[in-house]
């Protein structure tokens, strides 16, 4: 199927508008009801914990339904075309957080300092650093599906991700936040994202699929259970969208010419990794299905966590706050462009696809 027949739903052809109308209504909601607004930054779960109850909540209803769909036993076949998948956690791990560290270390601490001054240079470093510490989780099955990737191999790529960032998330900010600026970075507010905003939605979606499945059937629980939960995960992303611009309002009306800023060096890393991905895929004749979403894996990230993360280690109005949301704005239209260069580019991965005829699929 080519990507010009995709069968786009009214979410997918207009992604780009929906994210823009969320911008919009978030920045105009901030400004108008600021006590509003501030009320619902100072929801949190216990005292001093820094996890937004009104983030969390829409994240969970976003992501669990996505955990769902996670079948880890898929995990012990990849056996059959490792090649993928070492390349997306090679480029997610190894080569994204400190690209995107050194990228950010470069344009804010030294180009664009006289512009911003050092206080916001740590900030604005830190904020794209988490940014990219975090692979991207639940919109990588759309870009996925958009560029005409393998749908059971993108789901064992991201499954792969959430099992490391359990461990790997907390010490790689730690590691290249307290290393590229003079910002502490609480430990154990870290340790409090990746519980509440990965462990808890990765187990809770585990246990349902085991238990629901035992008890209804593998069919009832992808077309009755797994499929009521599809508007939902919808709704609450473009609610998410719009709870997130609401809190940083001031900051994108005060910083407009800072988001501009922001934008240059998360643009540069995400046409990097993208470009190394696919490059790397190519190099090691992986098949297309597995390249592309591999490409966009390695791209894009985990805006939710990453804006969550920052809000609760330094504040829903801080510089690193309102980076995390530069990628937000920037990721959308971003990807949009890399799903149309991979299926631009299909032909040069034909022959690893007839290669792989007959090997079976993940």
């Amino acid at each position: 199927m080519s990507g010009q027949s995709k069968q786009m739903n009214v979410f997918e052809r207009y992604l780009t508008v929906w994210v823009a109308l969320c911008m919009v209504v978030g920045v105009v909601v901030g400004k108008a009801f600021p006590g509003l607004i501030g009320v619902l930054r100072e929801l949190e779960f216990g005292s001093g914990s820094q996890i937004n109850i009104p983030i969390a909540v829409l994240i969970w209803l976003m992501i669990y339904p996505m955990m769902l769909k996670i079948d880890f036993a898929s995990i012990a076949r990849v056996g059959k075309r490792p090649k993928g998948l070492f390349v997306t956690i090679f480029v997610n791990w190894l080569v994204k957080p400190f690209s995107m560290a050194f990228f950010g270390w470069v344009f804010f601490k030294h180009l664009f300092l006289p512009l911003i001054g050092p206080e916001l240079a740590s900030q604005y470093i830190a904020g794209v650093i988490i940014l990219a510490a975090a692979p991207c989780t639940a919109m990588v099955f759309v870009w996925s599906y958009l560029s005409d990737g393998d749908p059971a191999y993108t789901l064992v790529q991201v499954s792969v991700n959430d099992l490391i960032m359990l461990v790997a998330f907390a010490p790689v900010v730690k590691l290249l936040v307290s290393g590229a600026t003079d910002l502490e970075v609480p430990f154990k507010v870290l340790l409090y994202s990746v519980l509440v905003f990965v462990v808890i939605p990765l187990a809770a979606g585990m246990l349902s699929r085991s238990w629901l499945i035992r008890a209804k059937g593998i069919e009832w629980f992808s077309e009755r259970f797994v499929a009521f939960f599809h508007p939902i995960t919808v709704l609450a992303l473009l609610a998410t969208l719009t709870v997130i611009f609401a809190f940083q309002a001031e900051n994108i009306t005060t910083r407009w010419f800072h988001v501009l800023l922001i934008a240059v060096p998360i643009l540069i890393q995400v046409y990097f990794n993208s470009s190394l991905t696919y490059g790397l895929m190519r190099l090691f004749k992986v098949e297309y299905a597995v390249a592309a979403p591999g490409a966009l894996i390695g791209a894009s990230n985990f805006f939710e966590l990453a804006v969550a993360t920052a809000i609760a280690l330094y504040g829903p109005g801080s510089g690193a706050a309102l980076a995390t949301v530069v990628g937000v704005l920037v990721e959308v239209p971003v990807m949009l462009s890399v799903c149309k260069v991979c299926i631009a580019t299909k032909h040069w991965f034909e022959p690893a696809v007839q290669a792989q005829k007959g090997a079976g699929h993940v």
